[in-house]
């Protein structure tokens, strides 16, 4: 993790950005590349993540926690598993996910890994549940199946990290509220990249208004398997209105197109099936100042270890019986290092 900031005014007075339509287009044709340069005032948060790199703790009582991964088939839910089987937590060698993938084996470090359908999901899961009483389950699915997910952990008591964004995010809380059963929600895995979001939030609760009069405009670019607007580009986007900038969610340009993100974007091309790259410029009114925020992540394995730091803090919250029941990636960052 690298972190830069850097800062001037009164060196945009005539400059336009090009790569960021100012329409509501969620997903325009940017007319060239972006170069994610030295901005006026830039905050910029790049990683390149690869292979994990946490030493694993073999003698720790709560490490040979069981986990369920659900989603086991996508790019994810395997980074999950490495990084999960590297710590010494016990990856339970089954999983539920979508029905073209029902029947499927995942080998992934030294397990099979049989994955079931929709059908078979509450069986599978309250079987697995019986033998593992201390089981928790990490979902890494897709949108559309968070809150049936959500209900179905709950009916049957099972802890759970949601690192699935989208779906009907208020439901999902009611449904965990009501059914009492622990869970870390989070559309934001990698805790370098919480930790900025917390530093936002505290600067929109300390200086509301602040940034009154601003445009802003903001990029966001994810692997085309991604079919949901950023959850982390919401979140901050939410801040700078508290800032009191006027933005509309839908005038976020997603770019999706690989070519766009090779040519225009840069992302490099051995990362396209995995990245998350966010821009957020910031122009005055009379374009004399500009502020650019910038976080760029390669790879999964930023979200994969964050994943598993959420396992280890919400085990410890239910073998303490905590009165608390649902936590977000916040409080497992309060929590400190958890290996």
């Amino acid at each position: 993790m690298a972190s830069l900031l850097k800062a001037s005014s009164n060196v945009f007075l005539s400059e336009k950005l090009p790569f960021l339509s100012r329409s509501k287009t969620r997903q325009g044709v940017v007319p060239k590349k972006v170069t994610f340069r030295s901005a006026p005032v830039t905050l910029s948060l790049s990683t390149s993540t690869g292979t994990v790199e946490h030493d694993p703790i073999s003698n720790s009582p709560d490490i040979a926690i069981p986990i369920m991964v659900n989603g086991c088939a996508g790019k994810m839910g395997k980074s999950v598993i490495q990084a999960a089987d590297f710590a010494g937590l016990h990856v339970v060698p089954v999983s539920f996910d979508a029905e073209k993938n029902s029947g499927q084996t995942v080998e992934l470090c030294g397990k099979k890994i049989l994955v079931h359908g929709p059908s078979d999901r509450e069986r599978i899961l309250a079987s697995v549940f019986q033998e593992y009483p201390n089981l928790i389950v990490v979902d890494y699915t897709v949108p559309a199946a968070v809150n049936d997910n959500a209900e179905l952990y709950g009916k049957v008591g099972v802890p759970f990290v949601m690192g699935t964004t989208g779906g009907d995010r208020d439901q999902l809380y009611k449904t965990v509220e009501e059914s009492k059963v622990y869970a870390v929600i989070s559309p934001q895995m990698g805790k370098q990249v919480v930790a900025f979001l917390a530093a936002m939030e505290i600067m929109a609760e300390q200086f509301p208004g602040a940034f009154s009069g601003y445009s802003l405009q903001v990029m966001e670019s994810h692997q085309a398997g991604k079919l949901d607007t950023s959850g982390t580009a919401k979140a901050i986007i939410s801040c700078f209105q508290k800032l009191g900038v006027s933005f509309d969610m839908d005038q976020i340009q997603m770019i999706r197109d690989p070519k766009q993100q090779v040519e225009m974007v840069g992302v490099p091309e051995e990362h396209l099936s995995g990245h998350a790259f966010h821009l957020y410029h910031l122009t005055s009114p009379d374009q004399t100042v500009s502020f650019e925020f910038q976080h760029n992540v390669c790879g999964r394995s930023i979200y994969a270890e964050g994943t598993v730091d959420a396992v280890l803090f919400l085990a410890k919250k239910v073998k303490l019986k905590a009165d608390k029941r649902i936590y977000n990636m916040i409080d497992v960052l309060r929590e400190g290092n958890m290996r």
